[in-house]
């Protein structure tokens, strides 16, 4: 969603989801949105999970290899500078945010606010902060270097990090600790794209 909203391309917008309801996460008992276990959606997807885009007849999942591909087609200038050690690099850094970040922000939604409150555990929510403070470290010190991950313009890079810069300062108010990620996610903050993904329901709700 923000890569489409910094690429200004309009397109249909299906919600679908296996585990969060219209009212709340099926681990509340909830019903999902839909559509990912039918033949239809698994065909073009085996996995059953979102995101899933279609353009103009080709199928794509995974979250960074849709933005890597609507970058490369639409303005690879925008998003990775035409470059390929921005691309590169961009790219390094959306690996670590799925393999390091996503986890424990995940564990830490969770417990916090999508499982029944007799099912939160406050061992996972110290747990997953501490891992979190210790990953988005590696972050700071980057940049101390750079104004933006991969460089000193924007790039594709900055698109998941933007999701969870901002809900990590939601779920956890981090930043007076982390100077340098402050100054980025104000920066962040600033660009009209954010208002895609800024509303707090769309990263507490469960």
């Amino acid at each position: 969603m923000l890569a489409l909203s910094e690429l200004d391309l309009t397109y249909e917008f299906t919600l679908a989801s296996a585990t969060m309801g219209p009212e709340g996460s099926l681990s509340k008992g909830k019903a999902p949105f839909g559509i990912v276990d039918t033949s239809d959606y698994l065909e073009k997807n085996p996995n059953g999970t979102i995101p899933t885009i279609s353009d103009g007849g080709f199928i794509l999942w995974e979250s960074n290899a849709i933005v890597q591909y609507l970058g490369m087609k639409y303005n690879p200038k925008l998003f990775y500078g035409e470059n390929i050690e921005t691309f590169c690099s961009a790219s390094r850094w959306m690996m670590w945010e799925n393999n390091q970040i996503i986890p424990p922000m995940h564990e830490l939604a969770k417990h916090l606010f999508r499982l029944p409150e007799n099912q939160r555990d406050e061992n996972v929510i110290k747990e997953s902060n501490e891992k979190l403070f210790e990953e988005f470290r590696k972050v700071e010190t980057q940049l101390s270097k750079t104004k933006f991950i991969a460089g000193e313009n924007w790039c594709m890079g900055d698109i998941p990090l933007t999701i969870r810069c901002h809900r990590w300062n939601i779920l956890a108010g981090p930043f007076s600790e982390l100077p340098n990620l402050l100054r980025y996610y104000r920066e962040l903050q600033a660009r009209p794209s954010f208002n895609t993904i800024s509303a707090t329901e769309l990263h507490t709700a469960g």
